[in-house]
């Protein structure tokens, strides 16, 4: 379609997951199926993509942040950075330090809605351009605090409300996510149809076709598991097929 032209052309963004200061790869945000020691050396081997994903899960799970390693990567490429980003100070703090943009998740929901105290509170002090919202779904409600709480509301519902609060949504499909069995494209298509603002999809994503078709209706692809498949193949060639 036309419409899927008007977004720019869409990317690949790698991500790097940090938790005790490592590069992880977790399943269902919670089965740890990978672990890199060394953050930096993970980073060189995305030289070729234009941003990296970084996200902090010790921050998101209401650990200490590991501030030092995201201002590091921050300097060394255009990282757009979530994890625990749940105070305007924290938010603020984060684009000192670097981000490219900043992602919030959690805080910009209660348990019953639209946290619009605080997102108006973070407008205030980071300018829409360098905020993302992450609207994260399993079975389509959307999902907070580490995807451990699951909320009464559609993806679809809230992403037009979330709107003046950011430059981009970054959705993800947690049914499929780190599973390698492909992603719900359907899903995706019904999320482009609300909003025309940059969407980047996360969640299972595992092959080019998948990444072409999101490209198709305007979408970037933000990869975890099948971009360490690929770059790191060295680390997969031990598991027995089937278990995913």
């Amino acid at each position: 379609s036309s419409l899927g032209r008007s977004f720019g052309s869409p990317v690949i963004i790698p991500c790097i997951d940090l938790m005790g200061r490592k590069v992880v790869q977790l399943v269902q945000g919670r089965d740890k199926a990978l672990e890199l020691p060394d953050p930096f050396a993970v980073l060189e081997k995305f030289e070729q993509y234009p941003q990296i994903q970084v996200i902090d899960l010790d921050g998101a799970m209401g650990r200490e942040p590991q501030a030092d390693i995201v201002r590091e990567l921050c300097k060394r490429k255009p990282c757009r950075v979530g994890g625990g980003i749940r105070t305007v100070e924290r938010a603020v703090q984060v684009v000192e330090d670097g981000a490219l943009k900043i992602i919030v998740s959690s805080a910009a929901f209660t348990s019953h809605g639209i946290h619009e105290e605080f997102l108006r509170a973070l407008a205030g002090q980071v300018p829409r351009d360098k905020v993302m919202i992450g609207v994260d779904c399993l079975g389509d409600r959307v999902a907070i605090h580490g995807w451990k709480k699951i909320l009464p509301l559609a993806s679809r519902d809230v992403i037009p409300r979330l709107e003046p609060y950011c430059s981009e949504f970054l959705c993800t499909y947690i049914d499929a996510e780190g599973k390698l069995q492909g992603t719900d494209l359907g899903w995706f298509r019904k999320l482009r149809s609300v909003t025309k603002l940059p969407v980047t999809a996360a969640g299972g994503i595992t092959n080019e076709e998948e990444i072409q078709a999101l490209e198709e209706i305007g979408m970037n692809a933000a990869l975890g598991m099948s971009i360490y498949r690929k770059i790191f193949p060295e680390l997969f060639a031990e598991r027995p097929g089937g278990k995913g």
